[in-house]
């Protein structure tokens, strides 16, 4: 099951470094290509389809995995999540031309305890927050605080690299996505109606592309702008699984993706015999 904030939606392939057709072919893939371009998908929806899709896996003899980054719908189902009041289409246009440092202070003086756990830049969990608090009188944090986790014993595996071998990986996924055609896939997903302010278009990479095919940005700044971009999200998720997720990190620098692969496997395969799901 994927995990990536982005693999949902259809049509972005290259700007999500998504499994090909082959791939998905070898290994039955879920929550891949399940929203349409425009669509939208919520934690609420992505903790329904992972308590329904872990049981069904289980009962066809294999183990579950659930595989990505977002942070946002890991801890909905490792936290838990509360089904609060729907978005409110008004007062997200009201907060989107503000900047988010002042959402942010705005945040910290209706929510402290949200604001210390939130990161200053994520403008969507501060807007979410915000909209909480707007629409119950009560602060997110305390609704979370009433929410439980799905009834299932994760094991947590977590890939790291050392520091600068991340940062070089990253300037190199930067450059492949270039060279896998990028602006390419950016005009189509124009072409087919992705607007601004739909939920796929803020995937990095699609404004980025946006603005080269624009003429805001020159093409020569793309990578660096990507790699920069990309580097302050890792730091968010870091930052989120050494305070939220207790997980067992292996580093991946100088090793082999069979070899990493083998061994993530086998912790999988004794995290089932120990009765979790990995």
């Amino acid at each position: 099951m994927s995990a990536d904030s982005r693999a949902f939606f259809v049509g972005l392939d290259v700007v999500t470094a998504k499994p090909s057709p082959a791939e998905r072919g070898l290994v039955p893939h879920h929550l891949v290509d399940c929203v349409p371009l425009r669509g939208t998908y919520d934690v609420m929806a992505f903790r329904a389809d992972v308590a329904r899709l872990v049981p069904e896996i289980a009962a066809r003899g294999s183990v579950p995995m659930i595989v990505g980054g977002g942070t946002l719908y890991l801890g909905a189902i490792l936290r838990g999540v509360f089904e609060g009041p729907g978005t409110n289409p008004s007062l997200r246009r009201s907060l989107r031309g503000v900047p988010v440092g002042d959402l942010h202070k705005r945040l910290a003086g209706v929510d402290p305890a949200a604001a210390t756990k939130i990161h200053g830049n994520d403008r969507l969990r501060i807007e979410r927050a915000l909209e909480v608090y707007e629409a119950t009188g009560r602060p997110i944090s305390e609704w979370q605080a009433q929410a439980s986790p799905l009834p299932f014993r994760f094991v947590v595996l977590g890939l790291c690299r050392e520091r600068e071998d991340h940062r070089r990986a990253i300037a190199e996924r930067a450059e492949g996505m270039i060279a896998a055609g990028l602006l390419e896939e950016a005009a189509r997903l124009r072409q087919d109606g992705l607007r601004p302010d739909d939920q796929a278009a803020r995937t990095i990479g699609v404004p980025e592309a946006w603005a080269v095919l624009d003429g805001t940005m020159l093409r020569d700044e793309l990578p660096s702008t990507l790699a920069t971009t990309t580097w302050k999200l890792v730091r968010r998720q870091m930052s989120w699984f050494r305070r939220d997720a207790v997980a067992e990190w292996r580093c991946v620098s100088g090793r082999s993706v069979e070899d990493v692969a083998k061994e993530m496997g086998e912790l999988a395969l004794r995290g089932k015999a120990t009765g979790k799901w990995a």
